[in-house]
């Protein structure tokens, strides 16, 4: 499905990469950067524009077009002084959304003194996904809304099977709201189910709270 997105990739090692190769199989325009020519020949079919450059460069930022881009992502790898230069330039020549690879706590500290949007932890977030996967089985996926909240897809327990919502009570027990449940077979959604919505054992719920909230009820079985 194409799209009208255009993204730039400041930096093509295996984070960035991985981030421009999905970007473009979405369909969005992908504009990748790297002083490294074998990383940018490797990529070369596989994006709308592949560019041998030094992203450091504010003059070459600026003829990136960066500022027409929906958001620059910008994986420099471990140089901490690239990444911060980069973002700068990034925000003064103009770019909307700018969105790093952080390196360390204080490197992200300063990225958001600096403006930047998001910074994104890649080896720390996917070990907390890891853990958590381990920790509670049922959970099948989870998104992170704030620091206290996170949308999690969870197998109906064994439990809560053959109650209706309203028996279950799952938001006055662990202040957690449902707000749709999938059918595990079919795939069908039903949004903002009822209380009388009966649950069975092949259904996902789809739940909403403030993450300790929905660990205590990730332990039910």
């Amino acid at each position: 499905m194409k799209s009208d997105k255009r993204f730039v990739v400041l930096g093509l090692g295996s984070f960035g990469t991985a981030l421009a190769r999905r970007l473009s199989e979405n369909g969005c325009r992908v504009t990748g950067v790297d002083q490294s020519e074998t990383r940018v020949e490797a990529l070369k079919d596989v994006l709308y524009e592949a560019v041998v450059g030094d992203v450091t460069d504010r003059a070459t930022l600026e003829e990136l077009l960066v500022a027409q881009a929906n958001a620059v992502f910008i994986s420099l790898g471990e140089k901490i002084e690239t990444s911060l230069l980069t973002a700068l330039h990034a925000r003064e020549v103009g770019a909307r959304r700018v969105v790093v690879k952080g390196v360390t706590d204080e490197h992200g500290r300063i990225l958001r003194h600096l403006g930047v949007e998001r910074i994104v932890f890649p080896e720390a977030e996917m070990a907390v996904q890891l853990a958590d996967s381990m920790t509670w089985p049922n959970v099948l996926d989870a998104l992170v809304i704030d620091t206290e909240h996170r949308l999690i897809e969870l197998a109906v327990p064994e439990c809560l099977s053959g109650q209706t919502l309203r028996q279950a009570d799952l938001r006055r027990k662990y202040g957690c709201l449902v707000l749709g449940v999938k059918d595990h077979l079919t795939g069908h959604l039903t949004l903002n189910p009822d209380g009388d919505f009966r649950l069975t054992d092949d259904q996902l719920l789809l739940v909403i709270g403030r993450k300790e909230e929905l660990a205590r009820m990730s332990q039910l079985s």
